[in-house]
């Protein structure tokens, strides 16, 4: 039987819970094809409903998700509780996007002539792909596991979801599931709309399945890597949407450390430390300028780790690796080590600490990533240093850029720079925190992740569709959204946005 463990007391228990063997993945994997080409059939209206069932499912037990979540992460309830809600929102964006219908990007060209001679009757929008494969992760239980984004969005998409349950929470995943799986039985989903495994083996066998169309994934490079390669063996590679490292560079001008200085310490401090630092989106680097004032800054950050006391950890794979990062960084990446906190008591702890190396010195060796309570100060003078030491950087989910109250010209040097390696920049403000809204974007280049959509926000259901287009083709084959008739929402008709009547 599989085992799970509290990192806030260190305390590991036996689980009922045992590896999935790989011809019950392939059951299941076969469950989730048939559900499939039920679901498939279903309307806009209908998927929407089953999304606001199992929001419905998440809150009706709130308080034993909660529970068991916090024995296997040590998160707290307060964030937990966040969380899920936050997954239940998720559900019911997606429900209100199904029924808004943009999503589905439903175009009409009619036949006619055009400058090129006559041209045929087409219509094109988007549709569901098959069963999708994600992969649960360690740092959010719910928003980003068995309840999250990549299976609300794959949901919504109309596609079935196979999910893998992260070793670190595994009651957590089971309850998740067995919560999803019932408001989904009780609305009249089909068998296999929803399916879980578990154990590091069972994921492997579940992406080379034949059945499964594509691989949501948030976690480490190294297994993002190995999944990969994976896919890369098949006989039909499918796409693979991992979010898998980001450093997530913040700049602070000298007018904003003038302006701000204690406001900005207090908020980076916050920020590196939230979730002790096991966030996608923690700032890893913080650009800060030499002379009094970032003086300052770094001195009232320096205080506040000294003071801050062990924080807990996810695993005790995430403590050995940020112990050995941690040393590469120093070491090789010579960094200087100027507060640490107090790493004492129970359970799977990291002392928070804060690092420091003048930019002239940053090398690729010092830009790792640290997933823990660990953030690198580099002191600059000028903004070519800042430039020079980004271009060692690897592309990041966000850049965050504090300046002055009239300095738009540097905000704009500053911002063109960083654009083109992030998939969002921040202002006078902190990146932990994604808020999940239409106009969000949670993606960036390699490594931070693979492709260009988001894994949060309206958008990622993008993912999991593809186009389809019509020519000439009679009514009866027409979804109902590419239809004359159909007036229920937005379209592109003949190159004009026409909106619902």
């Amino acid at each position: 039987m599989l085992t799970t463990t509290d990192p806030a007391t260190g305390t590991t228990q036996e689980t009922d819970i045992r590896v999935t063997t790989a011809a019950e993945t392939a059951a299941i994997a076969e469950s989730a094809q048939r559900a499939f080409e039920s679901l498939r059939g279903n309307s806009r209206e209908w998927r929407a409903g089953l999304l606001e069932a199992m929001a419905d499912g998440l809150e009706a037990h709130r308080a034993e998700l909660v529970s068991v979540s916090n024995a296997e992460t040590g998160l707290g309830e307060g964030r937990l509780n966040g969380e899920l809600g936050r997954s239940q929102f998720q559900l019911r964006l997606f429900a209100e996007a199904l029924r808004e219908g943009s999503y589905l990007e439903a175009t009409i060209d009619h036949a006619g002539d055009t400058p090129l001679g006559h041209g045929p009757d087409l219509r094109r929008m988007l549709f569901p792909i098959g069963p999708v494969a994600v992969f649960g992760s360690s740092n959010f239980p719910f928003a980003f596991s068995v309840a999250g984004g990549d299976t609300a969005s794959a949901l919504a998409g109309g596609n079935t979801v196979v999910l893998k349950a992260h070793s670190s929470h595994l009651l957590t995943s089971r309850l998740s599931f067995e919560v999803l799986h019932a408001a989904a039985a009780a609305f009249g989903a089909p068998e296999g709309t929803i399916g879980i495994i578990f154990g590091t083996d069972a994921g492997r066998v579940l992406v080379a399945d034949p059945r499964i169309v594509a691989v949501g994934f948030t976690g480490s490079l190294g297994a993002g890597q190995a999944l990969l390669e994976i896919i890369n063996a098949r006989d039909a590679p499918i796409p693979f949407f991992g979010e898998l490292s980001s450093l997530n560079p913040l700049i602070i001008t000298p007018a904003a450390a003038a302006e701000r200085t204690a406001a900005i310490a207090e908020g980076l401090f916050g920020s590196f430390t939230l979730g002790s630092g096991q966030f996608c989106t923690k700032p890893g680097v913080a650009f800060l300028p030499i002379g009094p004032t970032g003086d300052a800054i770094l001195d009232d950050l320096s205080a506040r780790t000294a003071a801050a006391g062990g924080m807990v950890l996810l695993n005790s794979r995430i403590s050995s690796s940020l112990t050995s990062i941690l040393g590469r960084i120093t070491g090789e990446g010579g960094a200087r080590v100027v507060a640490a906190g107090s790493d004492g008591g129970p359970g799977i702890l990291a002392a928070p600490t804060l690092l420091e190396i003048d930019a002239d010195e940053f090398t690729a060796a010092t830009a790792e990533e640290a997933f823990g309570p660990v953030m690198v100060v580099v002191r600059f003078d000028t903004l070519d240093q800042i430039f020079r030491a980004v271009d060692l950087m690897p592309a990041s989910l966000t850049a965050t850029v504090h300046h002055g109250s009239n300095e738009p010209e540097l905000v704009r040097q500053i911002s063109d720079r960083l654009a083109p390696t992030v998939g969002r920049l921040v202002f006078n403000g902190f990146p932990t925190g994604v808020r999940v809204s239409w106009a969000q974007h949670h993606g960036g280049n390699w490594p931070s992740t693979n492709s260009q959509h988001t894994s949060v926000g309206v958008s990622a259901i993008r993912r999991f569709l593809r186009p389809i287009a019509f020519q000439d083709a009679p009514d009866v084959v027409l979804p109902e959204e590419l239809r004359e008739s159909c007036t229920s929402i937005p379209r592109r008709i003949d190159g004009s946005l026409v909106l619902p009547a």
